[in-house]
């Protein structure tokens, strides 16, 4: 861990990205070299996941009301934290990207959308915004190149159009609606995980950032 870094010891830092952006590795890398708490979001325990990529029109509304209470439970958790967090998906990028896509796609119905947009207000109106998120900003076809890598068997169906529409969203998302702090990182062609190089890149990027020595070439 810096020097800095450790003077540093109470935010709620947030890592954004569509699926196969590469966030949980990410978080996992930032939270050992940092030194702080990583959080996942429920991916392996969802129990409306798997039925969700086989008919999302019939599950949306589950599969997305289920992520809306466990995101906010962690947002709870953050709040309460006196040591600086790193979180795998923010309960906002949950909202304005995922749950808008199914809206928009049609697999929300109006008023399963205006229900679920109610309850979120009221939860928003009890939480804070990440003092910086990170933005895994890559390509449909890197995407596509990793979901295929990885493997899991429920998102091997994925359609192609569907990852599109999350990308538009992503980049309405984060230069047109989020107010927060945003870390840009086009992260197409790297491989933090195996490739230091491209970690220190990143890591160059977040000291900059956070500790003060920033170019105005990275901010949304």
């Amino acid at each position: 861990m810096t020097l800095w870094a450790a003077e540093w010891n109470n935010m709620y830092i947030a890592i954004a990205g569509n699926i196969g952006a590469g966030k949980t590795t990410l978080t996992k890398m930032l939270a050992k070299y940092y030194g702080w708490e990583p959080r996942f979001e429920s991916v392996n325990f969802n129990p409306y996941l798997e039925d969700y990529y086989g008919d999302i029109n019939r599950w949306a509304f589950c599969l997305e009301t289920y992520f809306l209470k466990e995101r906010f439970k962690d947002m709870l958790i953050v709040q309460k934290a006196s040591h600086t967090i790193v979180q795998d998906r923010s309960i906002f990028e949950g909202v304005y990207v995922f749950v808008r896509n199914n809206y928009e796609r049609g697999d929300l119905s109006p008023r399963d959308y205006g229900t679920f947009m109610e309850l979120f207000e009221l939860m928003k109106s009890q939480m804070k915004m990440p003092d910086m998120m990170i933005y895994l900003r890559k390509s449909v076809p890197a995407l596509i190149a990793q979901i295929q890598k990885r493997g899991r068997e429920y998102e091997q169906s994925m359609q192609i159009d569907y990852l599109k529409g999350l990308n538009e969203k992503y980049e309405d998302f984060i230069f047109h609606k989020y107010e927060g702090r945003v870390l840009v990182i086009d992260s197409d062609g790297m491989d933090f995980e195996n490739n230091p190089s491209d970690f220190r890149t990143v890591i160059n990027k977040v000291d900059a950032e956070l500790f003060g020595l920033f170019s105005q070439n990275n901010w949304k």
